[in-house]
């Protein structure tokens, strides 16, 4: 591809070999119909399952799919941090590989960035196992309390933005679950939008209670203490000619 697309996906990849199929199938569908130039940035974070195999596959038919591998597993943060600076596109797109998110979402949240600088997924109905529904509600209201934000799922991955939105996101692990309210902070204009999400058909979650609830804590620390450090100001360029106005009605040469 000569030309920068209009729009990137970005689409970390675990050991997802089953689902990376059936993903573009539905995703080159949703693609052709949104009349946009676009290109699709697999990452794949150290798979061991022919993750990577697969994608190579579908470089070989289509010039938009794109591969970046990870020597190693680096997690999902290192993931969409590569995925974006990688991205061309003048919009930037990312879900998750794993098939519980829906590439025919993508439309809708591209319609809001009319009016936004990001449109943010929010899982409206789980369709995930009751642990995890139940730990996700708990982490989404101490999320809350404690950044005086308000988001309904800030750990949603399908999300679109503004090119320039991704410099707000700083490269630390973790990051990834909190990307609503540190664009807010930035001073973005984020709105969430309703999304499907459906059950996993292949393959098994990465993340549970016992992996994620203590880092998510320290993470949502690290995010507080950031959002009460951030440097705030209001400021103004003074004109010319209001320089020129002031030395005239103060008696001074124009």
């Amino acid at each position: 591809m000569s030309q920068a697309p209009e729009l990137s996906v970005i689409v970390p990849v675990f050991n997802e070999v089953e689902n990376i199929s059936p993903l573009w199938r539905e995703l080159d569908a949703v693609l052709g119909r949104l009349g946009r130039s676009a290109e699709v940035v697999f990452v794949d974070d150290g798979s061991t399952d022919g993750s990577a195999d697969a994608i190579r596959a579908l470089m070989a038919g289509d010039p938009r799919v794109r591969l970046l591998c990870f020597d190693a597993n680096a997690g999902l943060t290192a993931a969409f941090h590569a995925g974006y600076g990688a991205a061309r596109g003048r919009i930037v797109a990312t879900l998750d590989a794993d098939l519980q998110n829906d590439p025919r979402d993508l439309p809708p949240l591209l319609a809001a960035l009319e009016g936004a600088d990001a449109a943010v997924g929010w899982r409206r109905e789980r369709h995930d196992p009751w642990p995890k529904r139940v730990s996700s509600r708990i982490a989404n209201a101490l999320r809350n309390w404690l950044t005086g934000d308000e988001v309904r799922d800030s750990a949603c991955s399908l999300r679109v933005m503004r090119r320039e939105c991704v410099g707000a996101i700083p490269p630390y692990t973790g990051m990834h679950r909190f990307v609503p309210t540190l664009l807010r902070t930035a001073g973005y204009r984020v709105i969430e939008v309703p999304v499907q999400h459906r059950p996993r058909r292949f393959g098994r979650s990465k993340y549970g209670i016992r992996n994620r609830a203590l880092r998510a804590f320290v993470d949502l620390l690290a995010v507080q203490w950031m959002m009460r450090r951030a440097v705030r100001y209001r400021v103004r360029e003074v004109a010319r000619q209001e320089t020129a106005t002031q030395r005239r009605s103060s008696g001074g040469e124009a």
